[in-house]
């Protein structure tokens, strides 16, 4: 059983960063992808970005691109969310999620932390 817990939300400006976490704990990090999503109010879910178990390769949402950078630490069974030039459009809960090499679902999700881009 893998257990994600989110950390680093908050209230900013736009323009503004913030550096989400995803901290591990169950099972060492090593072994699964991991990824984040976020949810808008009265919007779908949608992905975000996500890293391969070794941190070699990465996939990143279009409209965060050259802004969000996501990275791990498995030695730290941590994930990061890098995000910089926050936009309102930004606001949303966001998920921390992990999934073994072989899934094709993510099969673990954190409690998820708040992000508020507001002047």
């Amino acid at each position: 059983q893998l257990y994600l817990v989110e950390s680093g939300g908050g209230l900013v400006q736009p323009g503004e960063s913030l550096r989400l976490s995803c901290l591990a704990s169950g099972e060492s990090l090593d072994h699964y992808a991991i990824g984040w999503f976020r949810q808008a109010p009265g919007k779908e879910r949608e992905f975000v970005a996500s890293i391969t178990t070794d941190g070699a390769n990465y996939r990143v949402l279009d409209s965060v691109k050259g802004r969000f950078t996501i990275s791990r630490d498995n030695d730290k069974s941590t994930s990061y969310l890098q995000m910089n030039s926050l936009k309102p459009e930004d606001t949303a809960v966001y998920y921390c999620v992990a999934k073994e090499k072989i899934s094709i679902t993510w099969q673990w999700w954190g409690q998820g932390t708040q992000v508020t881009v507001s002047s």
